[in-house]
């Protein structure tokens, strides 16, 4: 994929002029407690153009007036600390993943970063201010506001939204990933389908799952798991994954592994008992009618809100005809939230596709759902699709979503 992350970089290129740099940061782990980290996951932006997912490194590319260019810092190595923590990233291995044949370490960042500046009468730095809170700080927003007070002359731009564009088109390389990750998925969906009875704890069934993905070597999930029965299904989130399975128990899975930390959203409902009631098929049925509409009506040039705005004048209809509901606005109950978001590098992929129309490209989840808390009930049949010209190509079309044929698996 280095041909993949040379061509991402092309495009900071043209957006550049001469005179103007843009700086990224892979981020690093949040501290959990003591000397112990949270796990590390790189910026998605860092990882988009480089392809490495080292923690506390850096990228700088730049137009001069005379000369363009790209340095990518690398922690110094430590034998020391590498006797506790293992290697660091070697420039060898850093330009065989990213193309990237310039190299410095971090200890150096702000001299040589200094340096360029001055060489290349810099005047405008774009950096990655992805800014989500209030209180937030990243070592992008640590940096501009360094900038600032040593060079009060230049303007800084956040580069965020442009990146959030073009990552919302995938390249055919970038839709491999994800099949690659619904792949693995479904193996772990069938392995909780298969062993999944009542009275297990829902964290025993998530273990199946847990279990495919370590075999397949995915070692970061998506996001974490909803493993969720019976009322917990009517909780969007829901993650604690520790409650009894109860007689005529749905289980609602929403899962997604990872490949080259692209995401799969997938989520099946099954009967823990490994048959419907007529109720639970009944509602399972609206849900799936749902699912199969919402992708019918996907094709590049329509509203994204559209989407949503078809599938709750669909269930207007179907919930009044089994009388749950009388007015349109009462489907309010019983779904509240979108049938679909991007999806990429992450789970709710960067984008601003809710503000606009689709395009060829996109690939995008979709997932209906009814939630009917009074009676224990909580639906959701969900999909990982590519938008198409004409129509939508669906990627998990392999992973069984009828109810007869859920209930043939599980017999």
């Amino acid at each position: 994929m280095k041909e993949f992350f040379t061509a991402n970089r092309k495009k900071i290129y043209d957006l550049l002029n001469s005179g103007e740099m843009a700086v990224f940061f892979s981020g690093r782990p949040p501290k959990k407690i003591g000397d112990e980290n949270y796990p590390f996951t790189p910026n998605r932006n860092f990882y988009y153009l480089t392809g490495l997912s080292e923690p506390g490194i850096a990228l700088v590319i730049y137009k001069g007036s005379t000369k363009d260019g790209e340095v990518l810092f690398l922690n110094m190595p430590d034998e020391e600390e590498e006797k506790w923590t293992g290697e660091v990233l070697k420039n060898t291995e850093a330009r065989e993943k990213s193309g990237i044949n310039d190299f410095a370490f971090m200890n150096a960042f702000r001299d040589i970063t200094g340096d360029i500046i001055f060489r290349n009468r810099i005047t405008k730095v774009y950096a990655d201010m992805e800014k989500r809170s209030f209180y937030e700080t990243t070592d992008a927003l640590d940096f501009a506001a360094e900038l600032k007070r040593s060079y009060p002359y230049i303007r800084i731009a956040d580069i965020y939204n442009y990146l959030a564009d073009i990552r919302s088109v995938k390249t055919e390389s970038e839709i491999q990933n994800i099949r690659k990750a619904i792949e693995i998925t479904q193996k772990g969906i069938y392995a909780m389908m298969k062993n999944c009875h009542e009275g297990m704890y829902e964290y025993e069934v998530e273990a199946y799952f847990d279990y495919e993905l370590k075999r397949a070597g995915v070692f970061d999930k998506a996001f974490a798991s909803i493993v969720a029965s019976g009322i917990n299904g009517c909780v969007l989130h829901y993650s604690d994954n520790n409650t009894k399975i109860g007689p005529d128990s749905l289980i609602l899975c929403d899962v997604g592994a990872t490949h080259n930390f692209y995401s799969a959203d997938i989520t099946r409902t099954f009967p823990a008992g490994g048959r419907f009631t007529p109720y639970q098929r009944d509602i399972y049925n609206i849900v799936l009618e749902g699912n199969l509409i919402t992708q019918e009506n996907i094709r590049a040039g329509i509203p994204f809100r559209s989407l949503n705005e078809n599938l709750k004048k669909y269930y207007a209809k179907e919930l009044k005809a089994i009388k749950l509901i009388k007015l349109d606005e009462e489907v309010a109950n019983y779904y509240w939230h979108g049938v679909s978001h991007l999806l990429g590098l992450e789970t709710h992929d960067v984008g601003r596709h809710n503000e606009g129309l689709l395009k060829e490209g996109m690939v995008l989840t979709v997932e209906p759902g009814l939630y009917i808390a009074e009676k224990a009930v909580g639906i959701r049949i969900e999909d990982d699709v590519v938008v198409k010209k004409n129509g939508c190509i669906n990627l998990s079309s392999d992973i069984i979503k009828t109810a007869d044929e859920i209930e043939g698996f599980m017999k």
